[in-house]
């Protein structure tokens, strides 16, 4: 994930569409017969100045209203390649006239008349490019926009514009425009000219609203692209970038807003407690871009502020939780099929992301809130309130497969504070007060005060250590270890595996990347990463391991660019375990089951499984190695799976999320269950063991193949689990299995214990964001066992052999 402040931006109106004939569209490289661009200006607030703002003016030449939502003006540099975007909404009636007012300069004297559409773009003065585009995403077709595709119109001004209609427009300056006459001969120089700047729009008034009547019973604005005069508020927090507001007079309707952001695109110059009116237009913004799943949050842009007076008291903020109002319990959205944004339905009652979508920009409460997550390298701590959900041994809150933990919010900080370290299973200490926001795909509550917990006493665990005649097994995600990562990092993975996983037999380690990381120079060996982590253990006080792995192709197994992430094997031979080499195994070969003495056995050992398959690209891929424990024979393959990267977030627009990642890992399911299935062909009684990061939970359809059906099912340990101790993993407050260990059905039929021991996901200092888990299997020598039962069958052929034949 990355983060974070919230970011400057030209806002993203998402626009009502208003009603009107629109005509067939044109290309700028044809003559126009509608809406063009008539005059453009910027030198706003330069030295010589009478106006405040730059600004582009569109004029409609045709004969029919035109619909400009969805569409954008676009500025570029002269000589550059890149656009900025404002966005437009609202129509233009035939003849009419339409004012984008741009950004203000420290200059000038007088106000653009009341601008229909108001972005932030500083253009400069005496050369640069403006298209019209139908689209209200940037250009990216360099020095060649004037042709592009839904280019609308476009003006290169001034000398040194690379791109233009025919010859270059002439230069404007601090106080003059150049302006269009009654044509489009699609020849900038012959169309323009220069002189005293003349600004007209489209005469629609301001409206005066209040802010619940902006925010309304949505998700989008039913004002959004609306200039609005006047807006009463009370300054309640600052950031870098603008202010929030929020009405002191608010309605009846828990389901309509009474906070919004300012967007000031710079610092602002109002106070906290300031009772201010603010005229505007009403924007909605998406953090991290249009294209993306997040919500858009509504703003005023373009604001003109008044103060009206200072030191006011704050609104009183809205209590979330027992005695105020209380979060859905399960459900995120349940009456969407799509975006929310457009859905039509809106249930603060009853879906959480109505809920929160609900009390946004306002002053927000929770009293002896529960840490749910971990406080991440983002600023952020995971909460809810009080008593919230069903709930793990160790105080997080449970994802499940019909309770996604709409409860949850993120505590965040405004300026440069630093939010202190908190663990799952502590609490807020008392009351915690702040402006809630929503940001890549959360809703967080900004906070000026600092917030202080009380310890709820969550350990590290560690696990028993494995019996004289138990295989321990151990699964750990390692997160991108490589030799550049510091001493101090190496030395707690080492401490760790001996200590807190008690010096399993062998372990399944996952995000094992190359000798130098993330440099991308083709390496692709990763003996050095490996060997640094032997060395770390033995120095902790554990054992000489040995390792075995397959180094991947150079960048074809996704992960970290440069990294070669893979799964590798480490165990120790001095407790009776041991690897089988079978020479040839490498990336592109692929590792089959054969017959020998009527027992399954590996090609090559250490092998991967089907490297060739679809399934497996830009993903790591399976090993699979043939081990014997006390002459036993038993066959691991460890895993990693294809990450949750580009799924929709569960507070996101699209409801219910899309998950896309899952059907690659459903293939890569299907692939590592026909190889078992192989296996019990040839041997139903095999000791299959089946580790990693699969990267889907416990009740997930991934884990389903994987299981499987009948005689051959496999047992996927995290099910066997207490529900309050089934996760691995914490992810925005959600505890959660990603990591698992399954079972063949002779190996499950042996007395096993399972552990996930609890270690990091809950932590802020952590060595790894997953938490490894670790099975002890009472494996007896049935190889010894099957020979005694042979010899006895050579020698009698009474009822006894079949007798002792079931026993064993």
């Amino acid at each position: 994930m990355f983060r974070r402040p919230r970011p400057l931006h030209a806002a993203l109106a998402l626009g009502l569409a208003a009603a009107g004939l629109t005509l067939p569209f044109t290309s700028a490289s044809a003559v126009s017969t509608d809406v063009v661009i008539s005059e453009l200006y910027g030198g706003g607030g330069n030295t010589g100045a009478t106006l405040r703002n730059d600004f582009i003016e569109l004029r409609n030449l045709g004969t029919s209203e035109v619909d400009l939502t969805g569409w954008s003006v676009q500025y570029g540099s002269a000589t550059g390649s890149t656009y900025q975007v404002t966005p437009l909404s609202g129509t233009i009636e035939p003849g009419g006239f339409y004012l984008v007012q741009e950004a203000a300069g420290a200059g000038g004297t007088t106000n653009l008349p009341t601008p229909d559409a108001i972005g932030s773009i500083a253009m400069a003065a005496t050369a640069g490019k403006v298209a019209l585009v139908r689209t209200a995403t940037a250009l990216s077709c360099g020095t060649t926009c004037a042709t592009a595709a839904n280019v609308h119109d476009f003006v290169g001004y001034g000398t040194t514009a690379n791109d233009r209609e025919g010859t270059n427009a002439p230069a404007p300056s601090n106080t003059t425009s150049v302006s269009r006459g009654d044509t489009d001969t699609d020849d900038n120089g012959a169309d323009f000219t220069s002189g005293a700047p003349s600004p007209q729009g489209s005469g629609r008034p301001v409206e005066v609203a209040r802010i619940h009547e902006i925010q309304g019973t949505a998700h989008v604005s039913p004002r959004v692209g609306t200039a609005v005069s006047a807006v009463p508020g009370v300054v309640t927090e600052l950031t870098f970038n603008g202010f929030w507001m929020q009405d002191t007079e608010p309605d009846d309707n828990p389901a309509t807003s009474e906070g919004i952001f300012v967007f000031t695109s710079s610092s602002p110059t109002v106070a906290v407690g300031d009772a201010v009116t603010v005229t505007g237009t009403v924007q909605e913004f998406r953090p991290g871009g249009s294209s993306n799943a997040n919500l858009a949050t509504t703003e005023l842009s373009g604001p003109t502020v008044t103060i009206e007076s200072s030191g006011n008291d704050l609104p009183s903020a809205t209590l979330v939780g027992p005695g105020g109002r209380v979060p859905p319990a399960a459900v995120i959205d349940d009456d969407a099929t799509g975006s929310v944004e457009t859905s039509g339905s809106f249930d603060a009652d009853t879906d959480g992301i109505d809920f929160w979508e609900s009390m946004e920009g306002m002053r927000v409460q929770l009293d002896d809130a529960e840490v749910v997550g971990p406080t991440n390298q983002f600023n952020e701590t995971a909460v809810v309130p009080a008593g919230s959900g069903e709930r793990t041994d160790r105080g997080g809150i449970r994802l499940q497969a019909d309770d996604t933990n709409p409860e949850r919010v993120l505590l965040d900080t405004l300026g440069s504070l630093t939010m202190p370290p908190a663990v799952t299973g502590d609490t807020v200490d008392g009351s915690v007060t702040g402006v809630l926001d929503y940001n890549f795909g959360n809703f967080h509550l900004m906070l000026s005060t600092l917030p202080t917990y009380a310890d709820g006493g969550t350990e590290r665990e560690t696990t028993d250590r494995a019996a004289q005649r138990e295989l321990s097994i151990a699964s750990f995600n390692v997160e991108n270890l490589d030799p550049t990562d510091p001493q101090a990092q190496f030395d707690a993975m080492g401490a760790a595996i001996v200590d807190n996983l008690a010096a399993p037999d062998l372990l399944t380690l996952e995000e094992i990347q190359d000798n130098n990381g993330a440099t991308n120079d083709g390496t692709v060996a990763a003996d050095q990463t490996l060997d640094k982590l032997v060395a770390v253990i033995q120095a902790a006080g554990g054992p000489a391991y040995q390792w075995r792995q397959i180094s991947p192709e150079n960048n074809s197994d996704g992960g970290e660019p440069g990294g070669n992430i893979r799964v590798a094997f480490l165990f120790r031979t001095d407790r009776g375990l041991s690897f089988v080499d079978r020479p040839g195994g490498d990336a592109t070969t692929p590792t089959d089951v054969v017959v020998q003495g009527g027992r399954a056995r590996l090609s090559v050992s250490p092998g991967r499984i089907d490297p060739a398959n679809d399934a497996w690209d830009n993903s790591r891929k399976p090993l699979v190695g043939e081990f014997k424990y006390r002459s036993q024979t038993v066959f691991v393959i460890a895993n990693h799976f294809a990450s949750k990267s580009g799924d929709d977030p569960l507070f996101g627009r699209f409801q219910p999320p899309v998950r896309d990642s899952e059907e690659q890992r459903h293939a890569q399911a299907e692939a590592v269950r026909v190889f078992v299935d192989e296996l019990l062909a040839v041997n139903p009684s095999a000791d299959v063991v089946v580790a990693g990061d699969l990267n889907d939970f416990e009740f997930s359809e991934t884990t389903d193949i994987l299981v499987g059906s009948g005689d051959t099912a496999l047992v996927d340990l995290p099910r066997t689990l207490p529900k309050g101790d089934r996760y691995s993993y914490v992810f925005e407050g959600n505890s959660q299995v990603l990591d698992h260990i399954l079972l063949s059905p002779a190996a499950a039929a042996v007395d096993h214990e399972y552990d996930t021991v609890h270690m990091n996901a809950e932590f802020p200092d952590q060595i790894s964001d997953h938490d490894p888990q670790v099975v002890r299997l009472a494996i007896t020598n049935r190889g010894a066992q099957e020979t005694a039962v042979q010899a006895v069958m050579a020698s009698s052929h009474d009822g006894k052999c079949d007798a002792l034949l079931w026993k064993l």
